[in-house]
């Protein structure tokens, strides 16, 4: 049977590596599989150990919002060395249903449609990330029907959050999870004068609907493989 595997990047608290836990158990639950959250740093179980360990054919959507080290080096290398046959899928984002779920995080924040958003991303230098970040904020500005400008926690990618966010704009913050980031977002948007910070992306119905897709896309395409590979014209990777 194959098994499901959300990998988030991992953080030192307890309520942002909860985020992962929950889109598992509940995209598990709508796709009939097993499924279990890992990390790539910071928490455990890593990564690397899960696949290192697994004796079934797995795959794994990365719950990460662009493209960058991570994706390209570390998941790939993991994967590589895996037991048992691993799908990897593309990173989660950017993606029309999680500017979605964004809009939905500024309603409830209290945001009015129309108003001016910043969307803010933790950042890189990786210019695949860059260009996510900016691809992300595009689809916001087309779901929220209003102006939405980009900004950065770190990273040589965007402007800063006090060099963007002026006051009375909501700020969108493009985070999957709480943490040390999402706090760092909210003090300085709160001291450039935003009118409206929403909550991290999180948990969201869309978000768990996307994760549902790219599993069943990925389910597909072992599957694929699979019947190529017994014919004689294709391998699984």
């Amino acid at each position: 049977m194959t098994g499901l595997v959300l990998v988030a990047h991992g953080t030192r608290r307890l309520l942002g590596n909860a985020v992962a836990s929950i889109i598992a158990k509940q995209a598990g639950r709508r796709l009939g599989v097993e499924s279990r959250a890992a990390y790539v740093e910071l928490c455990e179980p890593l990564f690397a150990d899960v696949v290192a360990e697994t004796r079934q054919p797995t795959l794994v959507v990365p719950l990460l919002l662009s493209t960058g080290y991570h994706v390209r080096v570390d998941l790939p290398a993991a994967v590589a060395a895996a037991a048992a046959p691993v799908t990897l899928g593309a990173p989660l984002g950017p993606d029309p249903m999680l500017a979605s779920a964004q809009m939905s995080r500024l309603v409830a924040a209290g945001a009015t449609p129309g108003q001016p958003v910043v969307l803010v991303a933790a950042g890189s230098n990786d210019p695949a990330a860059v260009a996510d970040i900016a691809t992300a904020g595009s689809m916001l500005e087309q779901a929220w029907s209003g102006p939405v400008r980009v900004a950065t926690v770190s990273g040589s990618g965007a402007p800063a959050i006090g060099d963007v966010v002026r006051p009375g704009d909501a700020v969108s913050p493009y985070l999957l999870a709480p943490g040390f980031f999402s706090e760092t977002v909210r003090i300085r948007s709160s001291d450039a004068g935003a009118e409206v910070i929403a909550d991290v992306i999180g948990p969201h119905p869309d978000v768990v609907e996307l994760v549902v897709r790219r599993a069943s896309a990925l389910l597909a395409e072992e599957r694929s493989a699979r019947v190529g590979s017994t014919g004689g014209d294709r391998q699984v990777v």
